[in-house]
């Protein structure tokens, strides 16, 4: 297969990819390009940095980074402790990420693949997948000092996969005052 050019073929909408690889690992130099402006965004690459990819709103992050992120604390938080292998958690992925879209620049959402950051999960308690933690900055009573004790409160622990709405739903209710969604869906 060395130096043969392997054609994937994508719906009549994009174009293809021309790929001459050996033994299954292409390099960007051997990739070639045709009628770039037809394909999206996204599945275009360029030659010097490498596949354009989208940004999420929910990005998948590791164990190391949620606990510097928890540590350096700013905003509310929203993780989706998931797995590939989860039917459930890929039904829910899409509608986890429309709610950080929406709620972008208020409230904070990642995704913690517990496959790849088993330590992170076992310390996060978590039993069930998905499973949505919702975090906040925690703000002790009275006039005590602030750098003793717990700076992150757990609001809430869902575990089960939810829509969209009830994401949003809850965030508005814990961090910003709303009214308790009646039900989940």
């Amino acid at each position: 297969m060395s130096g043969q050019p392997t054609f994937l073929r994508l719906p009549a909408l994009f174009t293809c990819l021309v790929i001459s690889c050996s033994a299954f690992s292409p390099s960007l130099t051997s990739t070639t390009i045709y009628k770039k402006a037809a394909i999206p965004s996204y599945f275009r690459l360029n030659a010097e940095s490498g596949p354009v990819v989208a940004e999420k709103a929910a990005p998948v992050i590791s164990g190391e980074a949620l606990e510097l992120m928890l540590m350096d604390f700013d905003e509310p938080l929203v993780i989706d402790a998931y797995a590939d292998w989860c039917g459930p958690c890929q039904m829910m992925a899409p509608e986890f990420e429309d709610a950080a879209k929406e709620l972008k620049g208020k409230v904070r959402f990642v995704k913690l693949d517990t496959d790849l950051s088993p330590e992170m999960s076992d310390r996060l308690g978590i039993n069930g997948l998905p499973t949505l933690l919702f975090l906040d900055k925690f703000v002790p009573e009275g006039n005590t000092d602030d750098d003793q004790g717990a700076s992150v409160v757990l609001k809430e622990r869902i575990e089960g996969a939810i829509q969209k709405k009830s994401i949003v739903d809850l965030c508005e209710h814990h961090f910003f005052d709303g009214e308790r969604p009646e039900q989940l869906m």
